[in-house]
């Protein structure tokens, strides 16, 4: 489950380049994005891969807050780009994890190292332009497809010798701001230990 969060966050926050310039590295608006996720090989067959799921970011421009629902509703995660956390939520058992300082760095502080951006022209995904940005980093390659106010909507990856797979694409976007509560931990939340051992802070709720 963690490290399910953790991929969506970072498809959403990582994959924005910085080197080329994009006119804007997250969006300016509040906008909320319906994903389409294929995830090869997760079905657990070789060669194989599951049906695609769906899966909800809403973003809050003012305040950087950044809400993610993956596939399955076990759980969400809440990222704040400006205090630079996150913690994943679990309502069911109402409680929070904090996730560890690696972690957040990588969802939150920009693309690899030595990561180049090459601009490859445009599209229209979910009735909304972009921009496709190439993106070499190390022997990988993807491309991300980023609108003019910041919000990713599509991210392919080719891994070596592979081909071209799209990880992600919007299916639906809608600006407009996002409701505060959905921003918000529930109060009364238990916070656990973080991966890795790390204590949490009992009976607090991170994000509030």
């Amino acid at each position: 489950m963690i490290r399910l969060l953790t991929a969506m966050a970072s498809l959403a926050l990582v994959a924005q380049p910085a080197l080329a310039q994009p006119a804007n590295l997250q969006p300016t608006r509040d906008v909320t994005v319906t994903y389409r996720m294929n995830a090869p090989g997760m079905a657990g067959v070789p060669g194989t891969a599951a049906p695609p799921q769906g899966m909800q970011m809403a973003f809050s421009a003012s305040d950087g807050k950044q809400r993610i629902d993956p596939p399955g509703g076990m759980g969400w995660m809440l990222v704040d780009r400006k205090a630079n956390t996150a913690v994943m939520v679990m309502d069911a058992q109402r409680a929070t994890m904090a996730m560890p300082p690696a972690t957040v760095a990588a969802m939150t502080q920009g693309v690899p190292p030595g990561a180049t951006f090459t601009r490859k022209g445009t599209a229209t995904v979910a009735g909304t332009a972009c921009t496709e940005w190439e993106v070499a980093a190390g022997p990988g390659r993807g491309t991300s497809c980023i609108t003019e106010d910041g919000v990713l909507l599509r991210t392919t990856t080719t891994p070596p010798g592979g081909t071209p797979t799209t990880v992600m694409e919007a299916t639906q976007v809608a600006y407009g701001p996002v409701e505060a509560a959905r921003l918000k931990v529930p109060s009364g939340y238990t916070a656990m230990a973080t991966p890795g051992g790390a204590p949490g802070a009992p009976g607090t709720a991170p994000g509030r």
